[in-house]
């Protein structure tokens, strides 16, 4: 037991290994992918992000005017941002905040946006 006290008194006056998740965050590191969001407006539908995501965690539908994300399939490849003709995909700074449901995000191009770009 005495072979241990050295141990023990070095970790209890040390300053501690971790942090203190929900009050001490981290900053992010520089350049780095945190959540996929979008620029809806700026967006032709056209599909191109669904059928390049190797994690098919996109969903586009062009005649209900719906881009949708599943943020916990999402593997932050970036293969869709880097595809996108409009470059209207990015990536956020930081990374989303835990949550106690899944949720997939649904972005929605208003009507008459539709309307424009359909002609």
């Amino acid at each position: 037991m005495l072979h241990f006290t050295p141990t023990i008194l070095k970790n209890l006056f040390s300053k501690s290994a971790t942090r203190l998740y929900p009050i001490e965050k981290r900053e992010p590191f520089e350049n780095v992918r945190g959540e996929l969001d979008i620029d809806i407006a700026g967006c032709k539908l056209c599909g191109i992000c669904a059928r390049k995501c190797p994690a098919a965690c996109i969903t586009v539908d062009k005649k209900k005017g719906i881009w949708q994300v599943d943020p916990f399939a999402c593997i932050y490849c970036g293969i869709c941002a880097d595809s996108c003709p409009t470059k209207c995909l990015y990536f956020k700074g930081q990374y989303r905040e835990p949550v106690i449901q899944k949720v997939v995000k649904i972005m929605e191009k208003p009507v008459e946006e539709q309307v424009d770009q359909s002609k």
